[in-house]
Parts: C-alpha cells; structure tokens; sequence
C-alpha cells in the first residue's frame, strides 16, 4: 500500500499492528493499573565474556570487543542495553503512532551510550561510586515518516519516550538485588 508523505514523495507503510489489540491491551492497563508482569532470563558463560542468555527460547549473545579481553563475537553489553532502548522506543513509538492512527513509512532510531570502565568492572580499578558507573548519557535520533505533520511525529516520539519502560528503567532508580543460588 503507497500512501503519500510529508514530502509527497509515494511510501509504502510499515507493517501495521493490530490497533483493536493495542486498545485492549491499554483498557487493561486503565483498569488495573497496579499489574506486573515478570520477564526471565537464564544467562550462561561459555568462556571469556562470551555468554548465552535464554530469553522465552530465543538466544542472546554477549561478548566484549578485543580491546577488552573479549572475543568481538557478538555485541557488549553496554551495546545490548542501548539495543533494547532503541527497541523499546521503536515498540513504542509504533503502538502511540498506531494509536493516534498515523500510519508510518520510516523508522529508524540511532542510539549512542557514553559509557567508560575505570573501575576495570570491579577487578582493581579505580573504585568510583556506583552512580559514576555505567553509561552516563545516552542520545536518540529519529528518523521518522509517516501521514503527519512533523509535529506530530515529534508528539509520538516525546509520548512513546515518556512511558518507554527500558527508557524509564535507564533514568529511574529501581531495585536491585543479587545473591548466590
């Protein structure tokens, strides 16, 4: 299906989700709001930093690059997180679009982390506090098309940002804890 842009340059859209599905997932949300759900990872170490992490049968893979000790095999984990977000977004920035039923012919999102490791992940390193550890600025650009203004589009980005999940998980404190099997 070609629809017009912006640009009034012909665009196929992106495939769609299902907006009647989208709506009930939100009413359920309206009508119990207090609702969690629970998401569960088993990760395994191969050898070095490369490691296998199950996730709902589906295999993610980490690794650290050369200069780093790792094997360059596969993204670091730095790199996953700034994938998730960008995910996220993208997840979210489809379902406000949907919702708001601005049908969209491009999206794509360039995520950058500022991210360094004095504290050579706690193996002799500098000993910084945990706040100055870990990435410390994260900056999103995306490129969007779509039947609307740009202002518009630029509402759907700020909303989708503002409720994004990982993006909230990354700018607020949560509780963590750890401990031996």
């Amino acid at each position: 299906m070609s629809t017009v842009t912006n640009e009034s340059t012909p665009k196929a859209h992106l495939r769609p989700i299902d907006r009647e599905g989208l709506l009930g997932f939100a009413e359920k949300g309206r009508n119990n709001p207090g609702a969690r759900g629970t998401n569960t990872v088993h990760t395994v170490v191969e050898g070095q930093y490369r490691t296998i992490s199950n996730v709902r049968g589906h295999e993610v893979v980490v690794d650290e690059p050369l200069h780093l000790f790792g094997e360059d095999t596969a993204p670091a984990p730095a790199e996953i997180v700034l994938s998730a977000l960008g995910g996220c977004l993208a997840v979210g920035i489809t379902a406000v679009a949907t919702w708001k039923q601005v049908p969209l012919s491009k999206l794509e999102l360039h995520l950058e982390g500022d991210i360094g490791n004095p504290a050579a992940w706690g193996a002799g390193g500098h000993e910084p506090s945990p706040e100055e550890m870990g990435i410390q600025a994260v900056r999103v650009r995306v490129d969007i098309e779509g039947d609307a203004p740009r202002e518009t589009l630029d509402e759907i980005v700020q909303r989708a940002n503002h409720f994004s999940p990982i993006g909230n998980t990354i700018r607020n404190p949560i509780d963590f804890e750890i401990s031996l099997l």
